[in-house]
């Protein structure tokens, strides 16, 4: 089914490398508000530069991003958070040597409304119970599963309108990914908030979103309801296994 949403992310021709040694070619996408969108390939496909240059951390050669009908191409990581696009890496990026907690209120540094930080820290807490039982606790003790908790918490602190969430399901265990998947969609559902899902794991991809890219080396390939795309002989044989 489309999504009726306004546009909130675009990207028209968008290139860009690293040096002299190109990475993407004119990669146009788009994401809608209240829409998971995902963004599928093989590992080496581009998809994490893409999640970099949309997040301002990569520079682009050529091409246009922009938010909500305004150009964003020259935009600093800073203010992209500030307009409220919010990366959740790979590899979680939490400070070790600070609590649970911290590292959650960190989340929400940049943010104006600080009336809002204890509800939205108890609404963390109950998509997450086990970081609220690890409150106190270092965050570089966690295992990876409650990293993740925890990165995609702090992300949720920041009060986002796109999270951007780079490779969830590496290295955890499939109870942990469904767990934080099911948080993810209550999120989505209770809040005004878009997802970007990137996944390597292509059949995690496609269940979670309504709309899916698939990427190939540094080209968009294919673009459609992720159903159909599921459902797709050639998807099916090349990423899928079967």
């Amino acid at each position: 089914m489309a999504n009726n949403g306004s546009l909130l992310l675009e990207t028209h021709g968008l290139e860009a490398g690293y040096g002299d040694v190109p990475v993407l070619w004119d990669i146009s996408i788009e994401v809608r508000s209240n829409e998971i969108v995902g963004l599928i390939g093989s590992n080496g496909a581009g998809k994490s530069t893409l999640i970099n240059v949309l997040s301002g951390i990569v520079p682009m050669s050529r091409g246009t991003i922009s938010w909500r009908g305004r150009e964003i191409s020259a935009c600093t990581p800073k203010q992209r958070v500030e307009l409220g696009m919010i990366q959740i890496p790979e590899g979680r990026q939490l400070f070790p040597g600070l609590t649970v907690e911290q590292n959650l209120m960190l989340g929400a540094f940049s943010r104006k409304d600080g009336q809002n930080f204890a509800k939205d820290l108890a609404e963390v807490y109950e998509l997450f119970p086990r970081l609220q039982e690890r409150r106190t606790q270092l965050a570089g003790t966690l295992s990876g599963g409650e990293q993740q908790m925890c990165a995609i918490g702090r992300g949720l602190m920041s009060n986002p309108k796109l999270l951007l969430i780079d490779e969830l399901s590496l290295g955890l265990a499939p109870i942990l990914v469904d767990q934080i998947m099911d948080a993810l969609r209550r999120a989505y559902r209770e809040r005004d908030v878009s997802i970007m899902l990137v996944e390597q794991d292509v059949h995690l991809g496609l269940s979670m979103s309504s709309r899916a890219y698939v990427l190939e080396t540094g080209h968009i390939v294919r673009e459609d309801q992720s159903e159909l795309l599921a459902r797709d002989p050639e998807i099916r044989r090349a990423y899928l296994g079967i």
